[in-house]
């Protein structure tokens, strides 16, 4: 890392960051709500003849069942399968063919949609999301479809992979008790034991107009897409409003050790994780800003300490997973081989603690300020960033303009906060901990 900064370098920094405040230009928008419900957000800008549609559905893995998990990721698959008037599979051929992309995730909150167009076919990507919306196929070839194209991308993403289960482990840890337990991929077993009429339910519970948000953004006209919006939207009934988990989590008294020996295992890896804030807490960014310090990038403490100076692994990494109504701080450490699990997690609790301790310097926290300021910027540069930032921010804030306050969250956190909330949650004896042991050789 950089040696501190001088009071003097200081201060230029904080103007640097004063001034990348003011050159990003804040999103406008028109906004409203369909009788119906749908909230509809508008950002009219003609810089390129192109235009995004994004809706976004508030239901994630959270709103599942225990014995039905991956039911919101299966519809993020079903949802393409067609409608009563778009024959089957067709959908991906009527974007691409209209010279547009498309794309769709599932997470542990939201599920989202969206397309990519020129923007004389704006009206192809609004019948598109209404149709779903309103008739969504759900018949029995494609639900079998899907469950096949759902396992697979299981087998390929997760199973088959090095670590590939260690963020459903560390949720299971975590999240024990909750509706956050499991991940959007969810189980198998499930979609396999899930009758079409499950299905089905699940689609009228929460692929309704007042439960969604639709933003358009790009080259239109707003009263044209108003007019467009009405035709499509305006029809289809409003639904009853869904019924949300309530989430409490309680740290653990004591450290938890969890080990997870699977045969996949190439070398030893650490992970430490404690209970955080979820992502509207005032302490959210700061813990952003922190987890950047301690293991983003080669100059990062974990990365020096661990990777550079000991050679005791190959990679560090530190993450805050925020969620709607929880979240947790992670650490995790990939050991170069012979290198010993207890001596990983020596050497992250020895980062952690003195971090703690001393807190942050000015240097590593003007570079994570400014690294964020940069991201936040690139992150708008696109017109699908823009509609998805833009509908984050209403669901998330429950006011769209906060799509606006994200960089003045970040300006605002002094060095201290990172000193204060590494001692606020990351307690030495409410460590979780996962133990990726080295896969044992086959007995001959």
């Amino acid at each position: 890392m950089l040696k501190t900064l001088f009071l003097a370098l200081a201060l230029v920094a904080t103007s640097h960051a004063q001034e990348t405040k003011s050159a990003i230009k804040p999103l406008a928008f028109t906004e409203y709500d369909l009788p119906n419900g749908l909230h509809v957000i508008l950002h009219e800008n003609h810089a390129a003849p192109v235009v995004s549609t994004y809706v976004l559905y508030h239901v994630g893995s959270k709103n599942e069942r225990p014995d039905r998990t991956g039911f919101a990721h299966f519809f993020e698959h079903l949802m393409f399968e067609g409608s009563e008037n778009i024959p089957r599979s067709r959908i991906d051929k009527l974007i691409s063919g209209a010279g547009g992309n498309l794309n769709a995730s599932t997470s542990f909150d939201v599920t989202d949609y969206f397309f990519n167009l020129p923007q004389n076919q704006l009206a192809l990507a609004l019948w598109i999301e209404s149709e779903r919306m309103l008739h969504n196929r759900i018949d029995e070839t494609g639900v079998e479809t899907q469950r096949q194209v759902v396992k697979e991308e299981r087998r390929m993403r997760y199973d088959n992979q090095p670590y590939g289960s260690l963020f459903e482990q560390l949720c299971k840890m975590v999240f024990a008790g909750t509706s956050y337990e499991w991940t959007p991929i969810g189980s198998t077993q499930y979609i396999d034991q899930a009758q079409i009429g499950e299905f089905r339910e699940f689609w009228k519970t929460y692929y309704m107009p007042n439960n969604a948000t639709l933003v358009i953004a790009g080259d239109f006209k707003t009263e044209d897409a108003k007019k467009l919006i009405a035709d499509y939207f305006g029809d289809i009934p409003k639904g009853t409003a869904p019924k949300r988990p309530v989430v409490k989590l309680t740290p653990p008294k004591k450290p938890v050790l969890v080990e997870v020996k699977e045969a996949k295992t190439p070398l030893p890896a650490a992970m430490h994780a404690w209970v955080a804030c979820p992502e509207t807490d005032p302490d959210a960014v700061a813990l952003d800003l922190l987890a950047d310090i301690l293991a983003s990038g080669r100059s990062s403490r974990l990365y020096r300490r661990l990777v550079d100076k000991e050679q005791a692994a190959v990679a560090a990494q530190a993450f805050p997973v925020l969620f709607e109504s929880a979240g947790l701080i992670g650490v995790f450490a990939t050991g170069n081989r012979g290198v010993t699990l207890e001596k990983l997690d020596q050497l992250i609790d020895e980062e952690v603690e003195k971090v703690k301790a001393e807190g942050v310097t000015e240097d590593e926290f003007t570079k994570a300020l400014n690294g964020k300021e940069d991201e936040l910027a690139r992150d708008n540069s696109q017109m699908s960033a823009r509609a998805r930032n833009l509908a984050r921010a209403r669901l998330t804030w429950g006011k769209t303009s906060e799509v606006n306050g994200e960089l003045n969250r970040y300006l605002a956190v002094k060095r201290e906060d990172l000193k204060r909330v590494a001692n606020k949650y990351l307690i030495k004896e409410q460590t979780y901990r996962l133990h990726y042991p080295v896969a044992e050789a086959p007995a001959k």
